[in-house]
């Protein structure tokens, strides 16, 4: 059996209905032995077979293809059917039943989707058996028809698999690459943030301070980028977000996100309503990110003549966050996807970033137990952050 072969051999085997289809092929012709080969120009190959004959032809098992009639059905792609090849007066004199010893004889072409020709369905026997008939052949046909949506369907199975683990790598190459870009990062943007911090501590002319300022914007967003690509990595090559959670004041966590974002975006104007205190059990860490990612979002997508307005307050034993900004709506097609990863519904390009930030606060809160909340209309986009408080 050549190694060639072997993928056709092992797609017939994999057919459970083969078997019972030889089965009933021999048992409703009276015939001994049947077989599902593969045939091409050059090889003719039993890919199952079922020999009750003792004719000596296993699955893997070849005869020379020039000597079989399978070679003239490959060509006219028009099946055979001999009851008695001696009374057949097309194949009367062909060698191929004196040299194989039979008599009756009944293969059926089997044709691809595609149109290309796989091999026979064939069944033989020494002594005659009634195979010419209408009910014979095309039970034959059915039954070569059936083999070739099945080796189709495997063909596809095989693909859609052969698909996924590619697909399946990539990810995981691609998240492997994300991991080491988010870590890669940290320390280049620490150094460029601290230098910053150095340089407004020297005199300085006032453009320079402003050049800085922007200096420190960038870092700002840079930082957060990275947060997020890094517990993104963490997420889908690790356990996931674990908040390591106290109780604490919330409030000087979400002044400090939103003084630094002020930096980033000087022009911006930022109204927030906090009100929390010591009640909070939460990671604070966590609880920042979450806030600078959604008020990052608001101030990148909301309208830039409009303030950004937060709230922070507790609500029948629930700590409540939201961000609201104005600008056009999100269209309720988009809403179901924002928060999932890479997701950038916004038709602004130049304004889009990873489309990670969303998905992390989604991560993060889903972590304290919580959940983000999203209405939009012409007056405002709002998301709103609740979660038990204790």
């Amino acid at each position: 059996m050549a190694h060639d072969f072997q993928a056709d051999l092992d797609a017939v085997n994999r057919i459970d209905a083969v078997s019972t289809i030889l089965d009933v092929a021999c048992r409703t012709t009276g015939m001994r032995f049947a077989a599902v080969a593969r045939v091409t120009d050059q090889r003719w190959i039993a890919c199952k077979v079922l020999d009750q004959l003792e004719f000596g032809l296993a699955a893997g098992g070849e005869l020379k293809v020039e000597t079989t009639i399978c070679d003239e059905i490959r060509d006219s792609k028009h099946g055979v059917a001999i009851n008695d090849v001696s009374q057949d007066k097309v194949f009367c004199d062909h060698p191929t039943p004196a040299l194989y010893g039979f008599k009756s004889y009944i293969s059926m072409p089997i044709i691809r989707k595609d149109g290309s020709f796989f091999g026979t369905l064939c069944a033989l026997d020494p002594k005659p058996a009634n195979v010419d008939n209408p009910e014979t052949i095309g039970m034959f046909k059915m039954f070569a028809e059936l083999i070739a949506t099945h080796l189709d369907a495997g063909d596809y199975l095989d693909q859609a698999r052969a698909g996924l683990a590619s697909e399946r790598r990539m990810s995981e190459l691609r998240e492997q690459f994300i991991a080491v870009l988010g870590h890669d990062l940290r320390n280049p943007v620490a150094a460029v943030g601290a230098g910053a911090r150095m340089l407004l501590k020297t005199p300085l002319e006032p453009k320079a301070i402003q050049i800085v300022n922007l200096m420190q914007g960038s870092v700002i967003r840079m930082g957060s980028l990275i947060d997020n690509l890094l517990d993104f990595a963490r997420g889908r090559l690790g356990g996931g977000i674990v908040p390591v959670r106290a109780n604490g004041d919330v409030t000087p966590v979400l002044h400090h996100v939103i003084a630094e974002l002020q930096i980033a975006n000087p022009d911006r104007e930022i109204v927030s309503d906090i009100d929390v205190g010591w009640q909070v059990n939460a990671d604070m860490a966590r609880i920042g990110q979450l806030f600078s990612n959604l008020l990052a979002n608001a101030m990148t997508h909301g309208a830039a003549d409009r303030p950004v307005q937060v709230e922070a307050k507790l609500r029948d034993g629930q700590f409540v966050l939201s961000v609201a900004n104005g600008g056009d709506p999100i269209p309720p097609s988009s809403i179901d996807a924002l928060f999932q990863p890479f997701s950038r519904p916004n038709a602004n390009a130049g304004r889009q970033g990873l489309g990670l930030g969303l998905y992390i606060a989604s991560e993060i809160a889903r972590a304290h137990d919580g959940a983000i909340t999203v209405t939009s209309t012409e007056a405002e986009t709002r998301f709103t952050f609740t979660m038990p408080a204790a």
